[in-house]
């Protein structure tokens, strides 16, 4: 009968549990793609832009692209694209999607294994609901959180399938699932270790099967210790003292479980996984590899062994911290020059006293132990031992760690508890225990919903950083970008200045307020600060390029090309680089080095737009229109908006002699910017020539308005005015 009553409740926990990770969350479909990641990862990548295709996937599983090699993260990020295009609320509602379907199988897979259904639940909901899982939720780049967790979670579903039923298939169905979540985040590597912990607690694999005769023998001797108990709670109510009893021997002591790990049993498991940890040490060196090459994992002269070692330990403190208090939650947390050496002790102290203590309750307390080893192991990767990126630590590393903190939570509370049983208000303990455990849901589902709030967009997410973190120049940097992108340069580079005196070598910082300025006209002092930039980082490819472009709008070419050579020395698969260098080389009139950059552009990267355009232009100016207009078909194909190609395409038919196509295409130019001078004046010229005076006159007028010297020129020899 309890059988299905806890069957009934099954949906209704399924329920509760999406339902309120829904509602928590739900603000994400009105929060914006942020400057942060989100741009190399889906804005601005054209491999993810363009959706689902043959070369895209190619690229995909063969790129470090990001510094990580996560195919199938970049897949999903393709399939977004491709069913929602680039708007954001699709993209954030995917990844809801994915977390609330997380939450329902770490349910299913912890009621499967206890058949506790409303602890099981507990640990779910909390999952669902804790502020420190808004980052992996709310931010379009952390995809490779949900997604990965989601292919662990069927992994370790898969698992206990091939435990009940061991067979190679369900054993191959494990490895799949536990692939396919390596190629979605690699973070995944702990995934053997933590299945050796479900073996131990509650799979309870570490003990020898019994036989009946034993199983029958146990509960035999369990129900006489049960009716001992009995009696003696019948004479404490009528007033015996425990002296009394415990003299005429009533009580017997308790006989710890039996948990002997026999070497035989551990071996067998330990061999069983020896494909997974197969798996786990390609993926760690494949890992290893890509952020090495991409520039993220830092050197030992950024940061020494010793701060990176005190700041593991510390970090486990405050990641259980905000685990109970979850406040002062920012996107970036600054990493420390230094820290003291009672908060280094402090926090040695406190985890080897709790490793000891569970481990030394472990036969009593099994879930403890699993529950630690979980948190303590699959937050080891990203503890910062090495260090990949500038923070201390990460809200988003949390999301598959806090499952053993929860674990915990929801079976030692209870146990604490257990004593109430005795008393004569049983209900009190059991209500007591709804009423705290909803509670707290209540808390962290009103907290999570205020700091969803703040990944709304690009400023109040960094300006609630600033409040709640240290000064820290990562962030200062990234609102100078939110500013220049909202056209307040000005407030832009004032962003820049602290950025940079909060950290003088921060490059990233130079490089950028070298845009800024570039984009108010102040050439040389962005060429300063590129300058700067490459002074700190002597492989800063992309500072090279831009100061190489400065240098072009100064009319030095020579020095211009010279900085595109050392982009493309530093990476040669730097398309934007070749389309510059081309065309300083076609400003120069070389035009078939020209040609031969912008070939190996569109060799590099087939769907750049820009290539293609400029690659038309050299061939117009060689008299090759019949070669420059496929160039600028394929620039419009890939961008449909491009203007300037339409632009162009006109002038090629117009020397051509098209010119009804021409018309069409400077009216095209003109609908995507009704401000566009050069296209007015190309159709008044073009009219002038079908001897269309009134409409050649009224664009004319228009363009000379628009400041087209040419225009006005023009005007002025006919005596017209504008």
């Amino acid at each position: 009968m309890s059988s299905m009553i806890k069957n009934k409740q099954i949906p209704a926990i399924c329920i509760f549990l999406a339902a309120t990770a829904l509602i928590a969350f739900w603000q994400v479909n009105q929060c914006d793609f942020i400057n942060y990641d989100d741009p190399s990862y889906v804005t601005e990548n054209s491999h993810i832009r363009n959706g689902i295709t043959t070369e895209a996937i190619r690229w995909a599983f063969t790129t470090g692209y990001a510094a990580n090699w996560h195919p199938v993260t970049w897949i999903s990020h393709m399939l977004d694209v491709q069913l929602f295009g680039l708007k954001p609320r699709w993209h954030h509602l995917t990844n809801l999607l994915f977390h609330i379907a997380n939450t329902l199988l770490l349910f299913f897979v912890f009621h499967r294994m206890t058949k506790a259904p409303w602890k099981s639940a507990f640990v779910a909901a909390l999952f669902a609901l804790h502020p420190l899982h808004v980052e992996s939720v709310a931010w379009v780049s952390e995809r490779k959180d949900v997604l990965s967790t989601f292919f662990w979670m069927l992994a370790m579903g898969a698992y206990i399938h091939y435990v009940a039923h061991p067979r190679l298939k369900n054993y191959l169905a494990v490895l799949i699932f536990f692939a396919l979540g390596l190629m979605a985040k690699p973070m995944l590597v702990t995934l053997p270790f933590v299945l050796l912990l479900m073996d131990y607690w509650p799979l309870q694999r570490f003990e020898p099967k019994k036989s009946a005769q034993q199983i029958n023998t146990e509960a035999s001797e369990q129900g006489a210790e049960n009716r001992e108990r009995a009696q003696l709670t019948a004479r404490k109510r009528k007033g015996k003292s425990s002296k009394m009893l415990a003299g005429q021997g009533m009580l017997k002591e308790a006989k710890p479980a039996d948990n002997k790990c026999q070497w035989a049993l551990v071996r067998h498991l330990l061999l069983e996984k020896i494909p997974l940890f197969a798996l786990t040490a390609l993926s760690c060196i494949v890992t290893f590899i890509a952020q090495q090459k991409g520039g993220a994992v830092r050197s030992i002269e950024a940061f020494p062994p010793g701060i990176r070692i005190a700041n593991a330990f510390v970090s486990y403190i405050v990641y259980i911290g905000k685990t109970i208090w979850p406040i002062n939650l920012a996107v970036f947390y600054p990493h420390p020059a230094s820290l003291p050496l009672w908060q280094v002790l402090g926090a040695i102290l406190f985890l080897g006293a709790v490793t000891f203590a569970v481990i030394r309750t472990a036969k009593r307390f099994p879930y403890l132990a699993t529950g630690w080893l979980w948190f303590a192991g699959t937050l080891a990767p990203v503890i910062g031992i090495v260090q990949v990126g500038a923070q201390a630590l990460a809200d988003r590393y949390t999301y598959i760690p806090l499952i053993g903190l929860f674990i915990m939570a929801a079976w030692g509370i209870p146990e604490l508890l257990d004593k109430w049983r005795s008393t004569r208000f049983p209900t009190l303990r059991k209500g007591a225990l709804f009423a705290a455990s909803g509670l707290v849901l209540l808390s962290l589902f009103i907290v999570t919903r205020t700091q969803v709030g703040y990944w709304r967009n690009d400023i109040a997410l960094y300006e609630h950083s600033v409040k709640v973190t240290d000064p820290s120049d990562v962030i200062h940097c990234n609102l100078a970008v939110a500013y220049g992108k909202l056209g307040d340069q000005r407030q832009a580079i004032s962003y820049y200045d602290r950025a940079v005196e909060i950290n003088p070598k921060y490059a990233e910082a130079y490089y950028n307020r070298g845009v800024t300025y570039g984009e108010l006209g102040e050439q040389r002092q962005a060429i300063s600060d590129y300058d700067r930039a490459i002074a700190i980082n002597p492989k800063y490819a992309l500072a090279y390029n831009n100061r190489g472009a400065v240098y072009g709008m100064l009319h030095n070419n020579r020095q211009a090309i010279s900085d595109y050579d050392r982009a493309i020395e530093i990476d040669p698969e730097f398309a934007l680089a070749y389309i510059n260098r081309g065309a300083a080389y076609r400003d120069l009139g070389e035009h078939r080095q020209a040609i031969s950059d912008l070939d190996r552009a569109i060799e590099i990267n087939p769907e750049f737009a820009r290539a293609y355009y400029n690659r038309g232009i050299v061939y117009d100016i060689l008299g090759n229109n019949r070669k420059a207009i496929p160039d600028f078909d394929r620039a419009i194909e890939i961008n449909p908006k491009y203007a300037d190609a339409y632009n162009n395409r006109g002038v090629a038919y117009g020397k051509l002699g098209d010119h009804r196509q021409a018309i069409s295409d400077f009216d095209r130019a003109i609908a995507i910017n009704p401000e566009y001078a050069n296209a007015y004046y190309n159709r008044g010229v073009i009219y002038g020539m079908l001897r269309n005076q009134r409409q050649e006159i009224e664009d004319l007028q228009k363009a000379a308005r628009l400041d087209s010297e040419e225009a006005k020129n023009s005007l002025k020899s006919r005596g017209i005015n504008w």
